[in-house]
């Protein structure tokens, strides 16, 4: 299944501060992660990821740290105090949304039009 690029973008931070908030992880870990999560239908390239853990960064809701690990250095991301705050927000923004599209799925849009949208 293809995932609508907007889609994808709208998610993209929810879902890095989430992993973050189980624990702090490396690149090729969060993109492997993301992969699990979505059982396969999200796989994000270091191109994608990169640019946002940079971003995130910038806005204080992550934190960056080298380390080695069996020999090879890796860069650590951690959720700050800041990215916890706004994992909670993005979480009851999302359930917003979720619920309003629960509502159309099931009450506005009918069943044999629901299939046919693209």
């Amino acid at each position: 299944m293809h995932i609508d690029k907007d889609l994808v973008a709208a998610s993209a931070t929810p879902l890095v501060l989430a992993i973050l908030g189980e624990g702090d992880s490396y690149g090729y870990a969060i993109l492997k992660r993301i992969r699990e999560l979505s059982g396969g239908h999200l796989s994000w390239t270091d191109g994608m990821l990169y640019p946002l853990l940079h971003r995130l960064e910038r806005q204080g809701l992550v934190t960056a740290s080298w380390d080695t690990v069996e020999g090879r250095k890796r860069k650590h991301y951690a959720l700050t105090a800041a990215g916890g705050d706004a994992l909670a927000e993005r979480r009851q923004q999302w359930q917003v949304v979720a619920e309003a599209l629960d509502r159309v799925w099931r009450d506005v849009v009918p069943p044999a039009t629901a299939g046919g949208m693209a």
